[in-house]
């Protein structure tokens, strides 16, 4: 069984701590959280040793990865540590903020001969895996576009904290909710070559009030259009279009097909606990028995289109991905 440390027992932290719960192959053992007094009662909960240093866990030896669930800008700081340590790590997405960080993270992963595997749960929706094998069965045809939209309320709690930083979280409701579209574009569908964007604002005093949109073309020659509202309900759709069809997810266990001369299909399945997938992922990644479903070639191409996105709003012109 692989022991773990978890840095960062905000919301997400702590549902990534229940995911584990009999869980046979990962058990969390120690916890990272500088908010101490807010931590103790979960910890003592869960049977986790509690501290506010990084360094307290990577110098115990009896510890296998660390999973960080922590803002962004700590993350290249605190993989590094983890890799100088010899732990795995698992960290949560973004991964950085620029391509030159997290290239950085998995080159000192590499060289320390520890892994390193990128928490994007929505790649393991029922749907999102239907989508994926959809487009690779070519019974689409000849692809031509992709929409893709993810919003939701949950900025309405949101009134403190980092994650309101235009620093840690640029491009409004982008790098919270917008990555996980981009994430699954360039999953699918390959490298963004050229981008524009715009980023509205019409409060920002929290709960913030703002919409990002993104137009972009693949290297693969497709076009594809996203965007991300903070402040209206869930919502997510993933929308391919083909000569052939069109295949749309709509949220977590809904597709929807439609071909040409053919009845629209719409296919349903069941709920599955994403995060305890992603976990069960990072544990077979670590013991060498299959590699984690999120590449470094995809990380890095999703945020070389990120940061092309944020030049794009701030310069109102078109970004040529390098």
């Amino acid at each position: 069984m692989m022991r773990a440390a978890i840095a960062g027992l905000g919301r997400w932290g702590r549902a990534i701590v229940a995911a584990a719960q009999d869980c046979h192959q990962l058990r969390f053992v120690a916890a990272v959280e500088t908010d101490l007094d807010g931590a103790r009662s979960f910890c003592a909960k869960h049977d986790i040793r509690l501290t506010d240093r990084l360094q307290d866990i990577l110098s115990d030896s009896t510890i296998d990865a660390v999973f960080i669930v922590t803002p962004h800008s700590l993350h290249r700081e605190q993989v590094l540590a983890c890799a100088a340590a010899g732990k795995h790590v698992f960290c949560e997405k973004p991964l950085a903020l620029t391509v030159n960080d997290a290239s950085a993270m998995f080159a000192a992963c590499r060289a320390a001969k520890v892994k390193l595997a990128v928490g994007h749960n929505r790649r393991f929706w029922p749907s999102m895996i239907a989508l994926r094998d959809t487009i690779r069965s070519g019974e689409l045809g000849t692809l031509l576009h992709v929409e893709g939209h993810n919003s939701n309320e949950n900025s309405k709690a949101v009134l403190a904290g980092w994650r309101l930083s235009a620093a840690e979280s640029p491009g409004g409701g982008l790098t919270g909710s917008g990555l996980h579209i981009l994430d699954s574009l360039v999953a699918m569908l390959g490298p963004v070559s050229t981008i524009q964007a715009l980023l509205t604002t019409q409060r920002e005093e929290p709960p913030q009030l703002d919409t990002a949109t993104a137009v972009m073309q693949f290297a693969n020659g497709m076009s594809g259009t996203m965007s991300t509202i903070r402040m209206t309900p869930y919502y997510w759709r993933v929308h391919v279009f083909g000569t052939n069809g069109s295949a749309e997810v709509l949220g977590e266990n809904s597709m929807i097909l439609r071909k040409s001369g053919q009845a629209m299909i719409q296919r349903e399945f069941p709920t599955t606990d994403t995060l305890r997938a992603e976990i069960e992922a990072f544990i077979a990644q670590c013991t060498e028995r299959a590699p984690y479903p999120v590449s470094e070639e995809e990380v890095t191409s999703t945020l070389a289109a990120f940061e092309g996105i944020l030049a794009a709003m701030r310069s109102g012109l078109a970004v040529k991905i390098q």
